[in-house]
């Protein structure tokens, strides 16, 4: 059984990039903001907790078409460029200011990344004999970009239920599909509308939370 490739989803143009080779590793981690504040005549100073710092992800990706005749590495490491470019279509309405992308990592089922882009460093290591490059790995840390137990739903009294299941929305998803998973019935996505005041069902976006309320 092939292994599920790893995928970059741009949120703000929903297109996908596709690993062509999974990461052998990646690195996680999360800062907590506590600034020290000196007491006289102590050793030790105080400790003031003033909030969590975003989880940063650290991951190698190798992009290879060698084998693949014509073929330009580029065609791959540009869209990965283009998600940390500004997209002046999506200007905010309030600033007039516009930004880069949004993106979601995700490596099957259960590991999914909602962040911005924040550094990203391309090496081209392999080369045809007319200089087009066929190989390349590129260094991307993403840094977190909402913290989703504080992200409000359509209905954020849902989330206070005891044992509410919630669950990110994946690229592609559709309400239908979200019901099939949860319930063996695509006919209950009515059940998941309801629950999340979702009036118009092709609304949902990836990278949302939604509330999975119990089956009446």
């Amino acid at each position: 059984m092939s292994l599920t490739k790893a995928t970059l989803t741009n949120l703000y143009t929903k297109e996908k990039l596709s690993c062509l080779f999974n990461p052998t590793e990646y690195t996680v981690a999360k800062t907590n903001n506590w600034p020290a504040k000196p007491v006289v005549g102590k050793d030790v100073p105080k400790l003031d907790f003033t909030g969590g710092g975003s989880r940063t992800m650290t991951v190698e990706l190798m992009f290879d078409v060698f084998e693949e005749k014509d073929a330009d590495v580029r065609k791959h490491t540009d869209k990965l460029s283009k998600m940390t470019l500004i997209d002046a279509s999506k200007k905010n309405k309030k600033t007039k200011k516009s930004r880069p992308p949004y993106v979601l990592f995700e490596w099957g089922e259960n590991w999914q990344f909602k962040a911005a882009i924040t550094s990203l460093s391309i090496r081209f290591t392999l080369f045809r004999q007319n200089g087009v490059p066929v190989r390349a790995l590129a260094s991307v840390t993403l840094t977190e970009a909402v913290d989703e137990a504080d992200k409000k739903g359509t209905n954020p009294t849902s989330y206070a239920e005891p044992g509410l299941k919630r669950r990110m929305v994946r690229p592609r998803d559709t309400l239908a599909g979200i019901a099939y998973e949860e319930y063996g019935s695509s006919t209950q996505w009515r059940l998941i509308a309801q629950a999340n005041n979702i009036d118009n069902p092709l609304s949902i976006e990836a990278g949302q939370i939604i509330a999975i309320p119990r089956e009446s």
